[in-house]
């Protein structure tokens, strides 16, 4: 399962068209990027839950699921988001036909082994397990803590504790037995982490951390989906996982530059950049590092672009600077990058 449901808030205005796991990166929806992983490790049937521009999400899905060759379950929510407990509970029909299923958080990049992480499941005979990683440099995501023999104990700071627990990160990654949905409430709002989890934690149900070392990043934020883009380009992200997923597969490569059909570049090119179809960089202009040009974009003469994303049918005037920032439309949505550690 995919978790889609989310407001995307802090991406604003770009999840005003797009759901955060539809919103493109180098080309391609985010959701294509978990389908590839899933898909690797031999997952034929893909849930998710909708929200947020449902028929936007669906639609989307629908094609990439034809596209990867795998069966889509779709569960709206309607009225009230559910939550992530409450979103997966959405599914539990589909999902107790697996044991063990795969639960993913829709707005994140992570290049992740997952039949390893399966292994590590069902070796752990626990009711479910959650994927983490070190906590990355410079972040303040709440901690996942664990006891000396990689139980979980306590989740940002909801559950029993105890004494000598390690502190990690989680990755946005599950896998889960239908013993998880036994727990869940019925008919509310709820979190998995906060409170279905310390609830069978109560019961005695166990949970296991499996820490794992792997390129993670989260693209909830506009500086996020910059650096998970500055990474793509600069050859950070192991591509091998993503197979025919991967935002190069098919790209013509000059230089420092990839280009798919019909792009044309004329003007100046430090790169690494990537120059979507059809789009148009005019003499003059300066294209530096960590740059996309989206499908049928263009960016006229004497404009200036560096660590920088101009999306799908926008213009970039004459003259127009463009760093640390998407451009979408008439949008320009200041990104700046910060220090963080990619796990």
């Amino acid at each position: 399962m995919v978790l889609c449901a989310g407001l995307g808030t802090r991406l604003r205005p770009l999840t005003l068209r797009w759901p955060k796991p539809a919103i493109p990166l180098l080309g391609a929806p985010l959701f294509r990027y978990h389908l590839a992983v899933l898909k690797a490790a031999g997952i034929s049937e893909v849930g998710l839950n909708s929200f947020h521009l449902p028929e936007t999400m669906e639609a989307l899905a629908a094609s990439e699921c034809a596209r990867a060759g795998v069966r889509l379950e779709i569960s709206r929510e309607v009225g009230e988001i559910q939550g992530t407990g409450g979103g997966i509970r959405g599914l539990r029909r589909f999902l107790r036909e697996s044991d063990p299923f795969v639960v993913v958080n829709g707005d994140i990049l992570f290049a992740l082994d997952l039949p390893r992480a399966i292994a590590a499941h069902r070796a752990s005979g626990a009711a479910a397990t959650m994927v983490l990683l070190p906590m990355p440099e410079g972040e303040r995501f709440a901690a996942v803590e664990c006891a000396g023999d990689s139980g979980v104990r306590r989740i940002a700071g909801h559950g029993p504790g105890g004494g000598s627990l390690s502190s990690w990160h989680f990755s946005g990654v599950h896998v889960m037995s239908p013993a998880v949905l036994d727990c869940m409430s019925e008919g509310r709002p709820e979190d998995i982490n906060r409170e279905v989890y310390p609830r069978m934690l109560e019961r005695g149900l166990r949970i296991h951390g499996a820490v794992v070392n792997a390129y993670w990043s989260d693209l909830g934020t506009p500086s996020r989906y910059l650096a998970a883009q500055r990474d793509l380009l600069f050859g950070q992200v192991p591509l091998d996982l993503f197979g025919d997923a991967s935002p190069f597969r098919g790209a013509a490569r000059s230089g420092n530059a990839w280009l798919r059909e019909g792009a044309r570049v004329e003007g100046g090119v430090v790169g690494p950049a990537f120059f979507d179809r059809g789009c148009l960089v005019e003499r003059g202009a300066s294209v530096g590092s960590a740059v996309y040009v989206g499908t049928r974009a263009t960016v006229a003469a004497g404009a200036r672009l560096n660590r920088a994303v101009v999306l799908e049918d926008t213009h970039l005037g004459a003259g127009e600077e463009l760093v640390e920032a998407i451009a979408w439309g008439t949008e320009r949505i200041p990104a700046p990058l910060t220090p963080r550690g990619s796990g």
